[in-house]
């Protein structure tokens, strides 16, 4: 029943990632955490892996495209680098209640990001430096605490401070998210053993094909219509989260 119940979550994963581009992680720890019944430790270190590993596998063919621009990956990655390490390493030390209630924000802003228009590059406006290096340690602060590649914000950072076209803003947030999620992942090498590997493997694996699946389908599907109906999944994701914390707990 569990590896079924992990095939099942890993085409869900898969298609969302498939025909939005986005939000595997936010719907990834909610699935851990409420239907495999994970701790919060536990659910982390999983959804980095399906993350991580569905990230790395999507990343590839837009190496092959040219659709990846490693250095401002890269430089994104590093400026966040001391919070992701930082973060990781503290967040076992955290109220779960607090955890949770952070985790059901960070889908709140994640879902008004879906309903909101494109970026546009601009030359003349470019995002100044400070923000950059804000929304890069914000990045890193939730790959350690939530597990969460933070793609919903790279991209705009992408888009507003280096100009990027969105097919390359998207393949790039693919490798600051892999990067990221390898980062938070080894720093937390220590509590690796308590996560039952069956069930974060079998969801990447199967979120891999479909995703790969969908995305091949995903031109002919209507995009606003995909990302209003994910925004509102994710809103009710923390809706969710937030009653199970503070109510069905007691």
């Amino acid at each position: 029943m569990v590896i079924l119940e992990a095939l099942l979550a890993g085409g869900f994963i898969g298609s969302v990632l498939g025909f939005v581009g986005a939000g595997g992680a936010m719907v990834s720890v909610p699935i851990l955490l409420y239907i495999f019944h994970f701790t919060n430790e536990q659910a982390t270190i999983a959804a980095l892996v399906v993350v991580g590993l569905a990230a790395a596998s999507g990343v590839l063919p837009k190496f092959k495209s040219k659709e990846v621009l490693v250095r401002e990956a890269v430089s994104i990655w590093a400026i966040g680098l001391v919070a992701t390490l930082s973060m990781s390493a503290l967040a076992h030390h955290i109220e779960p209640k607090i955890l949770h209630s952070g985790f059901a924000l960070v889908l709140l802003i994640a879902g008004g990001s879906m309903l909101r228009k494109p970026f546009t590059a601009d030359p003349e406006h470019r995002m100044p430096l400070p923000v950059l290096i804000l929304i890069s340690l914000v990045i890193g602060t939730l790959t350690g605490l939530f597990g969460i590649g933070g793609g919903f914000l790279a991209i705009p950072v992408l888009v507003l401070f280096y100009n990027t076209p969105q097919n390359k803003a998207a393949g790039t947030s693919l490798l600051i998210i892999s990067m990221n999620s390898a980062t938070s992942f080894l720093e937390r090498h220590a509590n690796w053993h308590l996560v039952n590997w069956k069930v974060p493997f079998t969801i990447a694996i199967v979120a891999i094909i479909v995703s790969r699946f969908a995305s091949q389908r995903s031109g002919k599907a209507n995009a606003k219509i995909l990302k209003s109906s994910f925004a509102y999944l994710l809103f009710s994701l923390s809706a969710f989260t937030l009653v199970k914390t503070f109510l069905l707990s007691q």
